[in-house]
C-alpha cells in the first residue's frame, strides 16, 4: 500500500495513523511529539530533510509492517485503556531504566570524561532528565490521570482545573525534548567515537532507546490523550 501524503498534512497526524513512521522522522529529527503539529513540507524544510526521500521512507514502512493493534490503542480505545497502557508500557519501563542506566552513566563519565568531556555533559542531562520524568510521571499518576477519568462523566462541567494541569504536562514534556536534543547533539547522534568501550557504546545505546521511547510516551499524551480535554 502506497501513501499519497499531502505537503500539508500535518506530522502529528502522519503518526497518528501510522505510529511506526515515528522511526523515519526521528531518523531525520523531526519531532513529532511537541512540534508534531506543523505540515509535513515545514518539518523537512526545518531539518533540511529531502522530501521524496522522506516520503518513500514513510511508505516502506507503512508497507513493511501490520500496526492494526498499535493503531486500535493508539486512536481508538477509551482513555481509561489509553492511560493503563501508559503507565504498563511506558512509565513502569521508564523507571526501571532510568534506575538500571544511571550508575552506567556514572561510571563512563567518571572513566572517560577526562579525555571525552562530552560525557560530563551526558552525566548532568541524564540526571536532569532523571529527576524531571520521575516526578512528572509521578504526578500523572497520583492526580492528573484521575482527574482525567472523573471528567468521562458527562455531568461534571468544569473543566479548567485539568487543562491548567495538562498545559503544564506539554511545558514538561517540551522540557525533557530539550533535554534529550541536547543529548543528541553532544554525543553526535548517540555516535560512540572509535576508542569507545563496551560501557560507553551500551550507555549510547540505551539513551537512543529512551529517547524513542519517551518521544513515543509524549506523543501519545500530548497528540491522543489530551486533546480529549481540551
Amino acid at each position: 500500500m502506497t501513501i499519497q501524503f499531502t505537503e500539508n498534512r500535518l506530522v502529528k497526524d502522519i503518526v497518528n495513523e501510522f505510529p511506526k513512521t515515528s522511526d523515519v522522522f526521528k531518523r531525520h529529527r523531526i519531532d513529532f511529539c511537541c512540534g508534531g503539529n506543523i505540515p509535513l513540507v515545514r518539518a523537512a524544510s526545518e531539518q533540511s530533510a529531502d522530501m521524496d526521500v522522506l516520503i518513500k521512507e514513510l511508505n516502506e514502512v507503512i508497507q513493511k509492517e501490520n500496526q492494526a493493534d498499535d493503531l486500535e490503542v493508539w486512536t481508538d480505545s477509551a482513555s481509561e485503556d489509553i492511560i493503563e497502557h501508559v503507565i504498563n508500557q511506558y512509565h513502569r519501563p521508564l523507571e526501571e531504566e532510568l534506575s538500571l542506566l544511571s550508575p552506567y552513566v556514572t561510571k563512563v563519565s567518571r572513566v572517560h570524561g577526562e579525555s571525552h568531556g562530552e560525557l560530563l555533559q551526558v552525566h548532568q542531562l541524564f540526571f536532569e532528565l532523571k529527576h524531571e520524568l520521575l516526578e512528572h510521571t509521578s504526578k500523572e499518576e497520583e492526580s492528573v490521570f484521575p482527574m482525567l477519568l472523573k471528567l468521562e462523566d458527562p455531568q461534571i462541567e468544569n473543566r479548567e482545573e485539568i487543562v491548567t494541569y495538562i498545559r503544564e504536562l506539554e511545558r514538561e514534556h517540551d522540557h525533557a525534548g530539550s533535554i534529550l536534543k541536547k543529548l543528541r547533539e553532544i554525543t553526535s547522534d548517540f555516535t560512540p567515537p572509535a576508542d569507545a568501550c563496551g560501557s560507553y557504546r551500551l550507555v549510547y545505546k540505551r539513551l537512543e532507546d529512551l529517547e524513542s521511547q519517551t518521544f513515543m510516551h509524549v506523543h501519545l499524551e500530548n497528540n491522543i490523550l489530551f486533546p480529549r480535554y481540551i
